[in-house]
Order: C-alpha cells, then structure tokens, then sequence
C-alpha cells in the first residue's frame, strides 16, 4: 500500500480533549491509517492512503469537525495572531471598569442603572472574548465529546442568565444580579491562556531558535558566472552558492571551490570550527568563519539536515508515552463527572444545607455550582506528559541527543541493562593498520596489495582501513573479480583467475585452510585488543593484518555512570573472545559476548528480554538496525547528521558515549517531571473542587467565588507547564545544561 504523510498546524483547540475528538473523527474516516495530534504545539500528524484521500480532503475534514489545518513545513514558523491579544486587553479594561461600577461610589442616580451598565460591559465580553468558549463547546457537543469549554460556558452562561432575570424582579428582593461572575471569570481564563502559551513557547524554544538558524538569503552563482541574491528557499539541488565569511550556509551541499573553518555547533554540538575544502559536504545553517565558499546545493527545502532535525523533533512531540494513556482515560470521563458534581453540589446547598449558608439558598447553591464547574482542570491533566516530553526533547536537542520516539525517555528511565556494540560505539570505529605478518615469499607490499584490491568493495571499517593504508603507501590497486561478502566472516573474490580470501578463522576454516600453527603471533595481536584479518590466496594462507581501534574519549567515563546507576553494562562484538576481553577489560566492562554475528544480535536482546529484563542498544543505527528496533530503546550513535539513514529511537549526534548516561538521566528527569505534573494535577482537582463546591463553608466559612475558581482553574494549567519549564535547567550526570543553539 502506498502511504504518505501530512503534517499540518491546527487553529481552533482550546484543550487536550479538543485534540482527541480530532483523532477520534479523522481515524473513523476512509483512507486515514494513523493520526496523531498534540494540543501543546498545535499540529497534527497524519499517514493516509493517497489512493482514497487527498490532503485537502483531510483538511477539509478536519474544518468540519470545527477546526481549521494548515499544511506544516518543518522550518516554518507559526506567528500568534494579535486578536487574542486585543481580547485580553479589551477583557482587562472591561473587568476595571467593572470593579469600579460595584464598588466606587456612585450618585444614587447612577448607582440604580449599574445593573444596567453591567449587563452591557458582560453581554459585550461574552459576544466577543467570550465567544470562542461557546464556539469551542459547541463544537465539542456536536462531536459527542465534552471539553473544558463546556464547563466553562456553562458556568458563564448560567451566571449570565441568573443575574438577567434577577435585575428583572424575578427572585423578588433577594435576587442579586452578579454579571461580574461572567466578565471577571472570561478575563481570569483569558490571562491563563495567554501566560499559558508564553511559557509552552519557552518549553519548545530550542526548536525555535533552530527554525530560526535558516538563512533567508543566499548569493546564486549564475550559468553565466553572475552572482545574484535571491530568496534561500527557491535554491535547488545542483545550484552553485558563494558563502563568504561571516555568512551562514543556506544549503547542504558540497565544497567545490575554497576552504574555510565552518561553526557547526548548533547542529552538532562540537565546539570547535571544522575545516572545510574542496570535495567536503556542509550543512545547512552552519556559519563559515573565514574563508570564500564555492557550494554546490545536494540537499534543499524539507531534504536539509536542519529541517529533518526539526521535523523528527516534532513527529517526536506528537508520540505519547505509555504514562499517557492513564491520563487520557481520565479526562475522557472528567468533563461529565464535573458536570454531574455540579448539579449533585446545586442540589445539597439547596435542598440540603440551605441553612449552613446564611444567605439566599438558590443564589448561592448557583455559585457553588458554577464554582465547580469552572475550577475542575481536565487541561492540566492533558498537559502534564506532553509538555515534559515536548520541554525534555528540546534539552536533549540541546545537548545533541535527537528524540526521535517521545516514549522512549520514558522507557530509558526503566531500563536495566545496556547492550554497547564495541566497534564505533565503544572505539571510534576508525581502523589503523598496525602489524603485517607476511608468509610464503610474500613481501609486506605484496600482502597489502593484495589485501587492499579485496577489500575495494566493501563498507566494513576493517576493509576500508586496509584500503587506506594502500592508498598512504601509494600502492596501485588492482581489479577483482566475482566479490562476495558473507557478513560475519569476510571477503571472497578472484584475482587473477585465483581465490582470495580476507576474514577471520572462521572463513578460513570454511575453505580447508588451517591457521593453528599461527596462533602464538595472532594471541599475541588479540591480548593487545586488536583485530585480526587472515588473507588467503591461491589456497594459501599468505598473511595475517592487526589492526588497532582507538578506544573512544570519556568511554571509561560512560562506563562508570551506568554502573553508578545500577545499570548492566554488556559489550557485544563479532570479535574473537581475546580480543573482546581485552577492549572489555580497558574500558571496566565485565560482561561480554563474543563471536556475534550481526543477525545473532537481536537474539542476545531477546534473551535478556525473556528474563525480564529491560535493555537498551546502543550501535551504529544501521548495521545494528535489527537489534535496536528489537530493544526496549534503541540508541543510534556514530553517523551524526545523517537522520534520515538512522534505525532507532534515540540519535547521539556528537558520537560521543558520554551521551549515553546523559540520556539516561535526562529520561529520568523527564519521568520525574511527568509524575509530579499528574500528582499535582490530581491533587489540584482532587482538593478545588470539594472547596469550590463549599465543603470548607459550614466549618471554617471558606468558600470561593465563580471568577477566583476560573482564575485558579487557569493557573493549574500554567503550574504544570511551569514546572516542566524546570527541566530546562537540568544538569545530565554533573555536565552542565549545554544550549548549542
């Protein structure tokens, strides 16, 4: 089945139910395979089957659920619009004035037509700033679900027409009209939702400031040699770009022409510029420090480094953790519970308790009703996980470490055991040809010639090592023929009409050719950690290659994290077990597994899965694809910015292992941060609404007024993305918070 994805910026929701009722609608719908949409950064994410559904089809369904989407484009900004800005202004002036009418002191003249005045100042505010909440519930109700907003417009709209019919003589002398209810309750919410979106625009700031790197401008170099300025988004792939110095590169691209120190630390995370000339590749939004750049586009638009960055971020915002679910079943029910509260607190205050209060029976059982209704938050429920993973993504964004599944930070704070593949993620994975051991007339030269000319064709690092080295001896390397790679063991080919051989003992054995009488020199190589490549030829084994892989920086560092976090640490390898036991012993790893082909890999994390326990996998995000996808989480190190290519949830940018406990940790964090959110959002609702339905009134005379209760309900939510703000300041294992950006 052919798939395709839309991603696309949402208007209209007013909390997390909002957000639901969306993917509930478009999931029933034909042709849509998945949906997903998250009420913190407003986008919707959607996998349809373009055989049955298009996309303006999708939006059109979307705007008949009482939405409006917009197609997203990952390094496109969203800009606020003023209105909401002008309603808070217009609800602040209001409420003022409001104050003013019930407590100044007025002529008696004007003190008979206050009623008035306020009925005016409250059907103003409701037809305008107000309005959005009845639209916002009416489309609720016709969608059969229930959000924030219909206890919100409940509460205003009963207030409302109360104080209507008791100006009009209708509750006799007792009736008291209280309009104020309705004005100061729109602008208390009003307020919270506008302090609500300052600080989620501070919890995704780091996304925002990487949206921002993009240059808008860039100098064209024409057929004809002309340079011209043009818009950066209408460069294509093959065009020819100037960056001087100073300037920031508008493509990916390759050098063709210069060199120059490029700063790529808002990308990477590496600190020092990075030279660059002829042949090297660039990436977008970096900045040349010095030289004149001659750039040929290789990628542009959505292509780039820099807007795959952005959108596995986003995609990684939009994914819920499995703590999640228990929050959204909650709010599911939340909003008819609240309601039947409400009519449940009207009923006991006034058929009940009515002499407790002292005053006018139905005036305050309405109160009290209303009070509940408003102060119940089903939004800091919603918002407790996403706002700590949407807040967690971006301080691993900013220390290089790319979420690429939300899940996983949870799933990483309960692991128990880390699988670290040895070559690339516990050594640099960059071989050096360090010993030759050369028999039967062969000479050194010979050996590597022929070593070399087998190996042109393969990716493997060991391979490619003994390729580089004939290159540094400017030994001429000659064509083979019939190449076969059997993954695990080595190379097989022809040259000149002969078989050649290049593996290990086990490829060896496989073709009758003995390696015994060997072994003391090769034991020798394996107890100094190095890797061992037999070459075969003409049936006869004619060397033996040691090659020697750099232990990686801060490794023993990573090791010593994990164990002080109680966390297993196993080293695999398709090395021999000498070999393994001797990387395993410099680093301070106890555990290891030897021999491993690749596709053994998954089994070994299978194993330890069947055992009960957790693990974790951290390898090259390709070779390794099939034993990251296998664990708990997978974590991809070593290719930096290549996302695209990358398997698993978790990207370590900077191919630096000390990451690995950093995430760890930050997943920690974030877990931490999404519990206290939930503890607090149920505590808030589990301890406002018994006081705002007057539990508190009999015995200590508290009690709260519909507007105070608004206000409350407004700051729960900010409470909440406040406190996921918090993780901003986190420090990873006593490295400090580190902003790239």
């Amino acid at each position: 089945m052919n798939e395709q994805i839309v991603k696309f910026n949402i208007a209209g929701m007013h909390c997390v139910n909002c957000a639901k009722t969306i993917e509930t609608k478009l999931k029933d719908s034909e042709g849509i395979i998945s949906v997903r949409v998250n009420f913190s950064t407003a986008i919707g994410f959607v996998s349809y089957n373009p055989a049955i559904v298009s996309k303006d089809i999708i939006f059109n369904r979307v705007r008949n659920i009482g939405y409006t989407a917009k197609e997203r484009f990952p390094l496109k900004q969203v800009t606020q619009t003023p209105l909401q800005t002008g309603w808070l202004i217009l609800c602040i002036i209001a409420s003022i004035i409001t104050m003013m009418l019930m407590y100044a002191h007025l002529p008696d003249t004007l003190h008979t037509y206050t009623p008035y005045f306020l009925l005016i100042i409250a059907t103003t505010i409701i037809l305008g700033p107000g309005l959005d909440f009845f639209v916002s519930a009416y489309k609720s109700i016709k969608n059969l679900s229930a959000n924030m907003d219909v206890l919100i417009s409940i509460g205003i709209i009963s207030s409302y027409i109360y104080s209507i019919l008791a100006m009009n003589g209708l509750f006799g002398a007792s009736g008291h009209a209280f309009f104020e209810t309705a004005v100061m309750l729109i602008t208390f919410i009003r307020i919270g939702k506008y302090l609500e979106e300052q600080v989620k625009g501070k919890a995704n700031q780091t996304l925002q400031k990487l949206m921002k790197l993009q240059s808008d401008k860039a100098h064209l170099l024409s057929q004809d040699g002309k340079e011209i300025e043009i818009n950066a988004s209408f460069l294509q792939v093959g065009d020819t770009v100037i960056v001087r110095a100073g300037e920031i590169i508008p493509v990916d691209g390759e050098v063709i022409e210069g060199a120059s120190s490029v700063d790529e630390s808002m990308i990477t995370g590496e600190s020092l510029p990075v030279t660059k000339q002829k042949g090297d590749n660039v990436i977008g939004a970096t900045i040349n420090k010095t030289g004149i750049l001659l750039i040929k586009a290789t990628r542009v638009g959505e292509e780039t480094v820099l807007a795959k960055i952005v959108s596995t971020v986003e995609e990684a915002q939009m994914d819920k953790a499995p703590i999640q679910r228990f929050a959204d079943k909650v709010s599911n029910i939340f909003v008819p519970l609240v309601v039947c509260l409400s009519v449940l607190t009207f009923l006991c205050w006034y058929f009940v308790f009515y002499d407790a209060a002292g005053q006018q029976p139905f005036l305050w059982a309405l109160k009290q009703a209303i009070a509940v209704l408003v102060i119940a938050c089903p939004c800091a429920l919603g918002l407790a996980t996403p706002t700590a993973i949407m807040v967690g993504s971006s301080v691993g964004l900013d220390n290089s470490i790319l979420i690429k599944r939300a899940s996983a930070l949870e799933q990483i704070a309960h692991i128990d055991a880390i699988i670290l593949d040895k070559t690339g993620t516990i050594t640099e994975g960059h071989f050096v040809l360090t010993d030759t051991i050369n028999f039967n007339a062969v000479t050194e030269s010979e050996l590597i010639e022929l070593a070399a000319s087998g190996c042109t064709f393969s990716n493997h690092p060991l391979a490619q090592s003994v390729v580089e080295e004939a290159n540094k001896k400017g030994i001429k390397l000659n064509v083979v023929e019939n190449f076969n790679e059997e993954t695990g063991s080595g190379i097989i080919c022809f040259y000149k009409g002969k078989k050649l051989l290049i593996g290990n003992e086990t490829l060896m054995a496989s073709h009758a050719i003995g390696t015994d009488n060997r072994h003391e020199k090769v034991m020798e190589l394996e107890s100094q950690g190095k890797s061992i490549m037999y070459v075969a030829y003409d049936n006869k084994l004619i060397g033996i290659l040691g090659l020697m892989d750099k232990i990686k920086q801060n490794t023993n560092t990573a090791i010593s994290l994990l164990k002080k976090m109680n966390i297993r640490v196993i080293m695999i390898t398709g090395d021999n077990p000498q070999v393994a036991c001797a990387v395993a012993t410099k680093v301070g790893i106890g555990e290891y597994r030897a021999r491993i082909h690749p596709v053994e890999k998954r089994e070994v994390i299978k194993n330890l899965q069947n055992n009960g326990i957790k693990v974790g996998m951290v390898g090259d995000g390709i070779n390794d694809a099939p034993a990251l996808a296998q664990a708990n989480v997978g974590i991809a190190i070593g290719a930096g910015t290549d996302i695209a290519k990358e398997a698993g949830d978790i990207i370590l940018i900077k191919n630096d292992i000390i990451d690995i406990p950093r995430t760890i940790t930050l997943g920690k964090k974030t877990l931490s941060k999404i519990k206290q959110n939930l503890f607090w959002a149920f505590f808030y609702n589990m301890t406002c609404i018994p006081i705002a339905a007057g539990a508190l009134y009999p015995t200590f005379g508290i009690s709260l007024k519909p507007e105070y209760a608004g206000l409350a309900m407004a700051f729960s939510s900010i409470s909440v993305v406040t406190n996921s703000l918090f993780l901003r300041f986190a420090t990873l294992n006593k490295i400090p918070y580190k902003n790239t950006v």
